[in-house]
């Protein structure tokens, strides 16, 4: 059948606006098709610690809001880089999720020689999930023991001590460790350092009396020192902690030669890169919101987490700021990992 020159042009007409409903409607169809099955988010630390601590906060929650199963895994060791890099290796489908941390996203890269994953081309940042002060904790009895109530009181024995105080960490290249590291460089104490798998490990041997002092996050220490099995000596931020006001910061406790000692932690989602960002947006818009709740807002400032929810962009540019700011703490306390 021959059609005329406006049939023609009618039809063309016609395909062009089919196509274009089509081409609209994927977007929607692929946003809508997501998640399918469980998503697995990667904890690169032991479970107990403050990393373990949010992202199961935050599991059960995106479960709700999804309709699938926000499943926490936990691979720990290397100072957070076995857990990151096996997310920056996984496909960029939503399905494998990490909670980066300060160390695997702003420490990690100028304390250790070699890196198997870049912190910040190997993944898309999703959103800030929370921020929080380090605490310098001690063993109760064994602080008691050797006179130890203030942080002044603890360099006086270190400094008398040298070698005898075993410090903890969760891990080298933590900011536990790189804490502990430029609390040793700036006050002229010697302290052993004893990586473990993650904070609850850590925190364990501390309690047991195997180790003597922490720089721990505060939220996975705050029970242990409210029980009075752990005695805070001072949080690490800049300023005092809401969830412990009559501690005092480092910088107060420990007189001129710790002025401007600073070194406080932060948690957040990272997906790997190329993940489709409307995946990306819509996982950073429901942690905001949950973030937000009373309920969860409300529980993360009683363990002395300020709750996080920017924006992708935000999160990667405050991540390119956190390594500049920390290569040259990493540098001022000489800290190097093999």
């Amino acid at each position: 059948m021959n059609f005329s020159f406006e049939q023609n042009r009618r039809l063309a007409l016609i395909n062009c606006a089919l196509l274009a409903i089509v081409f609209i409607a994927l977007p929607a169809a692929a946003q809508s098709s997501w998640p399918t099955r469980s998503v697995k988010i990667v904890v690169p630390f032991a479970p107990g610690g403050t990393t373990d601590i949010l992202a199961r906060a935050v599991a059960p929650e995106l479960s709700k809001a999804f309709g699938q199963q926000f499943i926490v895994d936990n691979r720990g060791g290397a100072g957070g880089n076995i857990g990151a890099d096996m997310v920056a290796k996984s496909a960029p489908d939503g399905y494998t999720l990490l909670m980066g941390t300060v160390g695997t996203h702003g420490i990690n890269k100028s304390l250790y020689r070699k890196m198997a994953y870049d912190p910040q081309k190997d993944f898309a940042p999703i959103t800030l999930v929370a921020a929080v002060p380090n605490v310098m904790v001690v063993n109760t009895e064994k602080a008691k023991a050797a006179g130890i109530n203030t942080v002044a009181d603890f360099i006086r024995v270190a400094k008398a001590n040298p070698g005898k105080f075993n410090m903890a960490s969760s891990g080298n290249g933590t900011s536990i460790h790189l804490a502990g590291e430029l609390f040793k460089t700036m006050s002229g104490t010697y302290m052993i350092h004893f990586p473990y798998s993650g904070s609850g490990p850590a925190l364990m041997g501390l309690v047991g009396g195997d180790m003597d002092v922490m720089f721990d996050n505060l939220p996975s220490s705050m029970q242990l020192i409210k029980s009075g099995k752990l005695k805070a000596l001072a949080v690490t931020s800049a300023e005092r902690s809401p969830a412990l006001p009559d501690v005092p910061t480092v910088e107060q406790a420990g007189g001129p030669a710790l002025k401007g000692f600073e070194a406080s932690s932060w948690f957040g989602l990272l997906a790997p890169a190329g993940t489709p960002p409307d995946i990306v947006n819509r996982i950073q818009q429901e942690v905001s919101r949950i973030l937000n709740t009373p309920a969860i807002k409300e529980k993360l400032l009683a363990q002395g987490a300020v709750p996080g929810g920017n924006t992708p962009q935000q999160f990667s540019t405050f991540i390119n700021a956190e390594h500049k700011k920390w290569a040259l703490v990493v540098k001022a306390s000489g800290a190097k990992v093999d």
